[in-house]
């Protein structure tokens, strides 16, 4: 029997809630697929402030990358909003992604037929919509040095290097290649030399690929055509703060930011997470949506252990629940046959995937 360690980091809001049901989703389709997993949970963010002083602690980073895979809930809190930059909970998570070197952030984004009108953009327009974000995750402007807040005067610097460029492009274009073959590299080209530096990289690992019909578009008018025809897109590849940016513009196409992915991946390590944040107000009242968290977990099987088949299951399991009509309250008003709670949404997910 195969088996793994996954390092479970639960941390703030609804992060335990949503973390405790892809855990039992995933011991669900282990027993059907005939593999193992076993845990280790870790602190980070305000959690691990609140037990240690620090955002994320040593400790954290040495069970992460001990592990076959990290699988993460949310961190952050208005109880920890004043605190130094450098002691806040999204400074630990930065930490993390750079001590595990997972440069390549995918992010895919499908609108499920049962929620078209989930979207506040018209069902025509985003129907059928199935692309993949691929940001470049532990560079850029959010790394770049110098930076500095100085009086009345403050700077961060973006820096990009071409071996950082090529290896995130080669990603991209490996991922067209199982998809449709279409990437489109966003930059802003016409204004800032390093997205030059970006531009030209593409354009030469592009050459490696010529399957694949390369465009590239200015992230001001990628914007735009995102909710103009989303449809248009297959792979979306970005650097860190554009990818940040468009990503998340892209979750709302889906109709809520509860039901998005997203993999972190690099040469060894993977971390699994969902794209939303920690939902402060709604934590503790059994409420929030689980399906992203359980969504991380299917592309952690897919990409870091090869479980293909045990990923598909809950994929389609989700795909069941909500052609059935079970929803969470954020969905609560689309084509409801039931509002659940987490936890019963996640059971019926399980449930599921252990039927299928």
């Amino acid at each position: 029997m195969k088996r793994y360690t996954v390092a479970l980091i639960k941390g703030d809001g609804i992060g335990p809630e949503i973390i405790d049901e892809a855990v039992k989703v995933l011991d669900a389709v282990s027993v059907k697929e005939g593999f193992e997993i076993t845990y280790k949970e870790a602190l980070l963010g305000g959690a691990a402030i609140d037990v240690t002083g620090e955002p994320i602690p040593e400790e954290t980073i040495e069970i992460a990358k001990s592990a076959d895979a990290v699988l993460f809930g949310a961190i952050g809190g208005p109880q920890w909003d004043d605190l130094p930059r450098d002691k806040r909970p999204e400074t630990g998570l930065l930490k993390l992604r750079k001590a595990l070197e997972v440069f390549a952030n995918l992010r895919p984004v499908t609108v499920y037929d049962e929620l078209v009108n989930a979207s506040t953009l018209k069902p025509e327009v985003i129907q059928g919509t199935d692309l993949m974000v691929v940001r470049e995750l532990i560079g850029g402007i959010y790394f770049g040095q110098p930076r500095a807040y100085e009086g009345d005067r403050a700077y961060n610097t973006m820096v990009y290097t071409k071996q950082e460029v090529y290896r995130i492009a080669k990603v991209g274009f490996e991922i067209a290649m199982k998809r449709n073959k279409k990437l489109v590299s966003v930059d802003k080209a016409n204004v800032l030399e390093v997205s030059q530096l970006w531009r030209d990289t593409v354009n030469e690992v592009a050459k490696e690929y010529p399957e694949v019909s390369v465009e590239h578009m200015y992230v001001d008018n990628a914007a735009m055509q995102l909710v103009r025809d989303p449809k248009q897109f297959d792979v979306i590849l970005t650097g860190n703060i554009f990818g940040d940016i468009l990503s998340d513009e892209a979750s709302m196409l889906s109709g809520s930011i509860g039901l998005l992915p997203s993999a972190s991946i690099g040469e060894k390590y993977g971390l699994y997470e969902p794209i939303h944040g920690s939902a402060p107000d709604i934590a503790g009242q059994g409420i929030a949506n689980p399906i992203a968290t359980i969504a991380s977990a299917a592309m952690m099987l897919r990409y870091q252990f090869g479980e293909e088949s045990a990923a598909k299951r809950i994929e389609d399991a989700i795909k069941r629940v909500l052609k059935e009509g079970y929803r969470t309250k954020d969905l609560s008003s689309f084509d409801a046959k039931e509002v659940v709670t987490t936890s019963e949404m996640g059971s019926l997910i399980a449930q599921y995937a252990s039927e299928i």
